[in-house]
């Protein structure tokens, strides 16, 4: 009787802890052994590591169908279903994690700026310490590739395209009217603060299906998610003052920014190159709340703009100047929201209100327009898996502009159109590993007002080469809307939407805090618009005849290691553009291009002196312009054009800074072009007066002063 029960109980023990061995191997894509690699059995303590060789082996009391986990840091996790007994060296492949730093980026057409770009050309507060920039976002933009310096108008050109082509979003939605208000020949600004922004991407071409009705690119600015403490800024600068106040609570935030200018001061120190009977003045301000939710957050950014100047304008057709009185009130509102909800779906969703109004007096007539724009979005988002994304979404624009000319002597009238476009989109983000990816989309639209419908297929691919290095492909097709310009007659004509075929090919390197880009592209442009006055006007014959090409290289370096505190970048673009549009007789490369474009920014911080220096040069080939006395259309050139500018931040205490600038320091005569006159005098000769700057030179003295609770943050806090 002992014996069998001692036999039952070594029986019962043999059962219940018999041990079964688990063996494989663990190899990456390409069979290469994988080091490592954690191995376990699912909801048990059984498992090991894989060695060297990739080998692992292991015992287990477990039996029968069991769940088999490998993972490793930069692989994706792999699952499988296992049959414990018949389990022995077998093989497990793992796949490139492609959630990893250093997997593949679409970077064709694309330059990024913030802390969430993965590979960012520009920071945000490049914008503010870039000397010549003088706070303005698009001025900063201008030192990259891709774009044209248009020193007398001061908006984004973009590879060939004029400033119209190009949009500008807030948060995912459009802002209708981006810039200041201003008179021929006479610079612009964008009307946006930096510092409520943290991250924008600028695309120079191929962008996302998810945007529309811009023919070159669009530039995306973000609001800043979340504050990191209460704060006050103080600016009083040599041409205006500025106050900011950021309140931060447990779900929500709140940043106002003010700031009031004028010229007047400055211009009576400073010597000008034109008459001015009221210097430029403004009074803005923008403010954005944020509410975090447990699965989103909701954003409420506005922004008001109300400015004035009156100018005498040298006029080549008469000996009299001519005077130029120019009112505008800008306000702008955008409301957006960003959550997830469901199984890995995520929303975004908002719209926007923007709304204009021009007074304008040229000598005794009276110019009065208005503009109002809304867009209403919604995108969807589902991620399938780390592989795969889809999104799809829906955009309706809403347009109202009326323009009313009342003239001293002879007949006044009104023109104006109400536009209604809408817009589906649908875009797969793809990542077949994490060295190659594509992202594939497509958009149609309908637009009201044209009586016409567009259907646009964009595509890009990305492959990683090597750890640091790869290529991007894009191409995509793209349609507008004709300038206001034009359609403002609608009424009179029928136009068709002008459109553009974009091809690009790019290469990048980036590591270590070095970004080398070279990009190349060609643009194919139809139905551009065509009139046959020396102007437009209401009885002009339009036509959507035109066409143009633009191809070029972008060339991009930037490098803030090799050199102790001293960050620099270079960028270089040559383009080889031509159009036949507008009232050109012939195709011809259009005045605002610059064949060769080259910049060079540096950044230096002394310890010693607790400042940074910077420096900026901006070079370009001349442009071309069109002389009456001449019989080649568009043969003549203007001289190359030079700018260097330097600026200087002082840490007077960590949150006290005092910035000078001075921009063309070397005093360069730069010319932009010719104004010529209508009719030749009595020797059959038509005379002509140089568009130059408003200014030789643009000197600025600030003090910046802010007040927060950790006594260290400051508005230059990138220095």
């Amino acid at each position: 009787m002992k014996t069998t029960y001692t036999f039952c109980i070594l029986l019962f023990s043999s059962i219940l802890f018999s041990q079964t061995i688990i063996s494989g191997k663990v190899v990456d894509a390409k069979g290469n052994p994988v080091s490592g690699a954690n191995i376990f059995i699912e909801g048990s303590y059984d498992g090991a590591s894989s060695s060297e060789t990739g080998a692992f082996s292991f015992e287990t009391s477990a039996t029968g169908n069991q769940t088999l986990v490998v993972s490793s840091l930069i692989y994706e996790t792999s699952k499988m279903l296992i049959d414990v007994a018949n389990f022995h060296g077998k093989t497990v492949k793992l796949r490139d994690n492609i959630n990893t730093l250093d997997a593949v980026v679409i970077t064709a057409g694309n330059l990024e700026a913030g802390d969430k770009a993965r590979v960012s050309v520009l920071k945000p507060l490049d914008i503010v310490t870039t000397a010549g920039s003088a706070g303005n976002i698009i001025a900063a933009l201008q030192t990259l590739p891709g774009t044209q310096n248009v020193g007398e108008d001061g908006r984004l050109f973009v590879r060939g395209g004029e400033a119209n082509e190009t949009q500008t979003y807030v948060d995912g939605i459009r802002v209708a009217q981006p810039y200041g208000a201003t008179t021929n020949n006479l610079p612009t600004r964008g009307r946006f603060s930096p510092f409520l922004f943290s991250g924008i991407a600028f695309s120079t071409g191929g962008y996302s299906a998810e945007y529309g009705e811009a023919l070159s690119s669009v530039l995306l600015l973000n609001t800043q998610d979340e504050p990191t403490q209460n704060k006050t800024d103080i600016s009083l600068m040599s041409v205006g003052v500025g106050l900011g106040n950021t309140q931060k609570w447990k779900r929500s935030s709140l940043s106002v920014n003010t700031s009031y200018i004028n010229l007047a001061p400055y211009q009576a120190a400073i010597k000008q190159n034109v008459d001015w009977n009221s210097p430029y003045q403004s009074l803005s301000g923008e403010t954005v709340y944020r509410y975090n939710f447990n699965s989103g957050i909701l954003k409420l950014y506005a922004a008001f703009d109300s400015s004035r100047f009156d100018i005498n304008q040298e006029n080549v057709n008469s000996p009299q100047k001519m005077r130029v009185d120019l009112n505008n009130n800008n306000f702008y509102f955008n409301t957006s929201y960003k959550g997830g909800f469901g199984n890995n779906w995520q929303i975004t969703t908002g719209l926007s209100y923007g709304y204009s109004k021009n007074k304008i007096k040229i000598d005794l007539d009276e110019v009065a327009n208005d503009e109002n724009a809304a867009h209403l979005k919604l995108k969807l988002k589902k991620s399938f898996s780390d592989r795969v994304k889809l999104s799809f979404g829906a955009d309706y624009f809403i347009t109202k502009f009326n323009e009313d000319f009342n003239p001293n002597a002879g007949i006044g009238g009104s023109n104006g159109y109400n536009s209604n476009i809408a817009a589906i989109y649908s875009e797969a983000d793809i990542f077949f590993s994490k060295n190659f990816a594509a992202k594939i989309g497509l958009r149609a639209s309908n637009n009201s007002l044209l009586n016409e419908n567009a259907v646009s297929p964009r595509i890009s691919l990305a492959y990683k080469m090597a750890k640091n290095n790869q290529l991007s492909f894009a191409y995509g097709d793209f349609s507008q809307t004709p300038s206001v310009d034009y359609i403002k007659y609608s009424k009179f004509h029928q136009f068709e939407s002008e459109n553009a075929s974009h091809y690009i090919l790019n290469y990048q390197y980036n590591s270590n805090g070095k970004t080398f880009r070279a990009e190349a592209y060609y643009k194919d442009y139809s139905n551009l618009v065509k009139y046959d006055t020396p102007s437009i006007q209401y009885n002009s014959v339009f036509n959507n005849n035109g066409s143009a090409y633009a191809k070029g290289l972008d060339l991009f370096w930037r490098d803030g290691k090799t050199f102790k505190n001293l960050e620099y970048w270079v960028s270089y673009s040559y383009i080889d553009t031509k159009r036949d549009y507008r009232n050109f007789p012939i195709q011809a490369t259009p005045s605002f291009v610059a064949d060769n474009s080259l910049s060079i920014v540096t950044k230096y911080w002394i310890n010693d002196w607790k400042s940074q220096i910077g420096f900026t040069n901006m070079y370009s080939s001349g442009r071309p312009y069109n002389s009456p006395n001449e019989t080649q259309f568009m043969n003549g050139k203007t001289k190359s054009y030079n700018n260097l500018s330097f600026n200087w931040a002082y840490l007077l205490t960590t949150q006290k800074i005092l910035y000078f600038s001075v921009s063309n320091v070397l005093g360069s005569q730069n010319v932009f072009g010719y104004d010529y006159a209508k009719n030749p005098d009595s020797n059959g000769f038509y005379n002509r007066k140089e568009i130059t700057p408003t200014a030789d030179r643009f000197f600025f003295v600030g003090f910046f002063w802010t007040i927060s609770n950790d006594k260290k943050d400051n508005q230059l806090k990138n220095l």
